[in-house]
């Protein structure tokens, strides 16, 4: 298994500089997070020791776990991904370095409520219209950055979506083109609360044409752990 792990590890990083080569980007210029939600906290710590620090989970719980069975791992960077409910907010928030789904100004309340730290957060945009998906509407982006700039626990620091699964390269290419577009458009209106200067955005299976849009942070969880 750790041979397999190594050399899945590897192959993503070649294609991650190959890409950055291709689209004229320092390599450095993109962080790959690694989404553990699949795999046991024993192969997150491997994934660790062969040099990925930021880590992702989906589930309060597992995160937690996680957490206490790497407590002297002191250089990582956890990562929240998905749904937050608001009842574990206060379970959740000042364990994480990163939020990756802001999208209610209800959440944001609750944030503010109960963070003891400014905490790095991405708006969660619904750029393809899915109505399966959650988010903002490109359309409702602007006012809701502006309606968080009273929340001083909340540092809006870019942007994050998913595009649908069935997307074609050109739906991809597009979609992701487009949150490039609105962050831009938030970073320049020099917000204090919102520099808006990262795109969260591509994962295992999307995540090449992400990094040539634009993405600053890709999520990538199964091209890891695949056998």
């Amino acid at each position: 298994m750790l041979q397999t792990l190594q050399q899945n590890v590897e192959a993503v990083q070649k294609e991650v500089e190959q890409v950055c080569k291709c689209s004229h980007r320092a390599f450095n210029d993109v962080t790959v997070i690694c989404v553990t939600k699949s795999v046991d906290k024993e192969t997150t710590k491997q994934v660790i020791d062969l040099g990925y620090e930021h880590v992702a989970e989906n589930r309060m719980d597992k995160l937690l776990e996680k957490q206490d069975y790497l407590k002297d791992y002191r250089q990582i960077k956890w990562h929240f991904i998905g749904n937050l409910q608001r009842r574990k907010v206060k379970s959740i928030i000042n364990q994480i370095d990163y939020f990756h789904a802001l999208d209610k100004l209800s959440l944001a309340q609750e944030i503010q409520k109960r963070a003891t730290k400014r905490v790095k957060c991405f708006v969660q945009v619904n750029v393809s219209g899915e109505s399966t998906k959650q988010g903002i509407s490109p359309e409702s982006l602007i006012n809701f950055i502006k309606d968080l700039e009273d929340f001083d626990r909340i540092e809006v620091v870019g942007l994050m979506t998913m595009a649908p699964i069935d997307s074609s390269l050109d739906e991809l290419s597009h979609y992701f083109s487009q949150l490039k577009i609105l962050q831009t458009t938030i970073a320049n209106k020099n917000f204090k609360h919102a520099p808006c200067t990262e795109l969260s955005m591509g994962m295992s299976q999307d995540f090449v044409p992400a990094i040539e849009c634009g993405a600053t942070f890709v999520r990538i969880g199964s091209r890891f752990f695949e056998s």
